[in-house]
């Protein structure tokens, strides 16, 4: 039976060094997810590190819709708001929501099931508060557009400060920790349950297995 393909788009939090990894996934939350998985698919990595929402826009085509992909998972938004402040380069909120429903537009049209990752920040420096006030916007936009195109909602934002342990888990405030991307892993498979699930039963075979718990990230 052929695999469903399931590809993971965004920044360096879904790139994590995969275009060093000889199996492609990287040593993030991918690929702790693969592994929860196995060979119940076929497992692309497609994150950029340095990526905002319209660089993911400009390659989409090539490196997303290409590989003609059952199921999308994109985490994108927190450079948007990084460039803001050590570059003075904003992505004014707005813009941030065209570029995302370029992105959505031609999966909902090929009737691919989608999962959206919120972005997040777990400030470590004092300064990093006052990039809550643009990232909280970029957020909003992301959990209204998972609202319109039915997608899994990954709620890291929330659930990642609600841990609280900061510096444990993204010691710069936005690249997880080995611990931190355990944490993505584990609410990623928690919330796209679903979607998993819808993919897996295209292939025609048998119904799938249950899904997998990833373990919980050592406190």
């Amino acid at each position: 039976m052929n695999k469903p393909t399931i590809l993971f788009a965004g920044d360096s939090v879904t790139d994590c060094g995969r275009r060093e990894d000889p199996t492609g996934l990287g040593d993030g939350y991918v690929r702790r997810i693969a592994e929860t998985l196995g060979s119940e698919a076929h497992w692309l990595n497609r994150g950029i590190s340095g990526d905002r929402s319209r660089d993911l826009r400009e390659r989409w085509d090539r490196d997303v819709l290409a590989a003609r992909p059952t199921l999308v998972s994109i985490l994108v938004g927190v450079n948007d708001t990084w460039r803001r402040y050590d570059s003075d380069d904003p992505t004014p909120a707005a813009d941030f929501e065209t570029n995302c429903r370029a992105l959505l537009e031609p999966i909902a049209a090929d009737r691919v099931e989608l999962v959206l990752i919120e972005p997040f920040l777990l400030p470590v420096r004092a300064e990093q508060i006052a990039w809550r006030d643009d990232l909280e916007p970029k957020i909003a936009i992301v959990r209204s557009l998972a609202r319109e195109y039915d997608a899994a909602l990954v709620p890291a934002d929330t659930a990642l400060n609600a841990l609280g342990d900061a510096a444990g888990l993204a010691p710069d405030g936005v690249h997880p920790s080995h611990r931190g991307h355990q944490a993505l892993a584990t609410l990623w498979l928690e919330h796209a349950t679903s979607q998993l699930t819808a993919v897996l039963r295209r292939r025609g075979d048998a119904p799938p297995r249950p899904m997998p718990e990833a373990p919980l990230p050592a406190t």
